[in-house]
């Protein structure tokens, strides 16, 4: 085994696999999309490391911008959690350089993926054409306001942390559609997944907490209490 297989094997049975993602298609799949693909050059060497990885600028100012790509753990779990099928239609919100939208892609029929800052949209783009990935488009927007117009979608992803999850988005889910994305606050936030039930109901689980970097525009809390 090289030492770069041997990291990624090191990744999934050290971080992944212990997180509770225990699902073979989701581990065999870890090993099929080859994430350094999908890192900066200059961070070839993080590729497999259980960390958030910045795309654009300095490593502080990628995570007050959610530029970064998440832990490998945190990917891992999300799809797993988000069980995509084969004929589903996904759209996820922040790109960053493309590796989930590529890791969504083997799973599901369709993927829209939204990105706000050009340089990232052009990135994934750049990327999951080298990788092959045929079934995924990158859309140039914000994913605060954006609504495609191929909705509802059977999965929605949020690839960052959101205080709360915009109930806009929510309608955008077909019934038995699920949403995924991380809400909350720092120190401890929690993964959220969200089921559409009905035409106006919905059911909620927060089965992990984690944290990680704010997807921008999208509604905070005021902080001020009287």
């Amino acid at each position: 085994m090289s030492p770069l297989e041997q990291a990624r094997f090191n990744m999934i049975e050290q971080q992944i696999r212990p997180w509770d993602v225990l699902d073979p298609l989701v581990l065999d799949l870890l090993a099929v999309v080859k994430r350094e693909q999908f890192v900066p050059l200059a961070h070839k060497a993080l590729a497999f490391v259980d960390m958030e990885i910045p795309l654009l600028g300095s490593e502080d100012e990628a995570m007050r911008k959610g530029h970064c790509m998440l832990a490998p753990r945190v990917e891992a779990r999300m799809l797993q959690d988000l069980k995509v099928g084969p004929t589903d239609r996904v759209l996820e919100i922040g790109a960053g350089s493309g590796y989930m939208a590529a890791l969504l892609a083997h799973r599901a029929a369709r993927v829209i993926t939204l990105e706000i800052e050009p340089q990232l949209a052009r990135m994934a783009r750049e990327n999951l054409q080298r990788a092959g990935v045929a079934n995924v488009e990158v859309r140039e927007a914000d994913g605060a306001t954006a609504i495609p117009a191929e909705g509802p979608f059977d999965v929605i992803l949020l690839s960052g942390s959101v205080a709360e999850v915009p109930h806009r988005l929510l309608e955008q889910l077909k019934v038995g559609g699920r949403l995924g994305a991380v809400t909350g606050a720092e120190p401890m936030m929690r993964a959220t997944f969200i089921t559409r039930t009905g035409d106006s109901s919905y059911a909620t689980a927060q089965p992990w907490d984690t944290v990680a970097p704010r997807l921008v525009h999208f509604p905070e809390p005021s902080r001020f209490r009287f």
